[in-house]
């Protein structure tokens, strides 16, 4: 989200900028645009994509998907120091939430689901479904700014009380709400930034 969607994408600009080669910045909007991330436009260079929301829901299904077993296996196997460690990061997730630091709030989120993975020996998964989340990613950074009663924090505080708890069918319904906190707010989201849906 640091180049808005449908933002124009100069290759000369990302060569001064990068201080790379020409070849190398082609190089790399190739390969962005087979993540659809950047359009490759014949005769006038690249852009950013506009937010798909089809493909923000296919990477949705795969994250509630393989996040509700993880969680469910957090149920059955966690230990005291995995816990300790989720209570620490919400914590600090308390505190950038109070204080409206997003982009530091943002970090500790993605860092509170990669422990689930960590801690259940799928961290290869965690990559797979990070790598391929790029789009509901760019929602979930809207989010931030954009909507008022954020229940980011809310709902991984719960979903840990249930993991301690060892309750599996309120972890995982909760999980899955979570995950899908974007429906509701997707409104919101683009009331405040009309220009960047398809």
């Amino acid at each position: 989200m640091v180049l808005a969607p449908g933002t124009l994408v100069n290759v000369n600009d990302l060569v001064g900028e990068l201080g790379v080669s020409r070849s190398s910045v082609r190089e790399a909007l190739s390969e962005l645009s087979k993540t659809h991330i950047v359009e490759v436009v014949p005769q006038s260079g690249s852009r950013i994509s506009l937010v798909d929301l089809n493909l923000v829901d296919e990477a949705r299904f795969l994250r509630n998907t393989l996040e509700c077993a993880v969680t469910k296996e957090m149920c059955e196997n966690r230990t005291e120091d995995q816990l300790i460690s989720l209570k620490k990061n919400i914590k600090l997730q308390e505190i950038y939430l109070e204080y409206n630091m997003t982009d530091q709030l943002l970090e500790l989120d993605n860092e509170f689901h990669k422990m689930l993975f960590d801690f259940t020996n799928k961290t290869e998964i965690y990559e797979l479904v990070h790598n391929f989340s790029i789009h509901y990613d760019r929602l979930r950074s809207m989010t931030m700014v954009a909507v008022k009663n954020l229940k980011i924090v809310e709902d991984h505080r719960m979903i840990l009380e249930y993991i301690e708890s060892r309750d599996v069918d309120n972890a995982i319904k909760l999980m899955e709400c979570h995950l899908s906190r974007y429906r509701v707010e997707s409104d919101e989201i683009k009331e405040r930034y009309p220009t960047y849906f398809k």
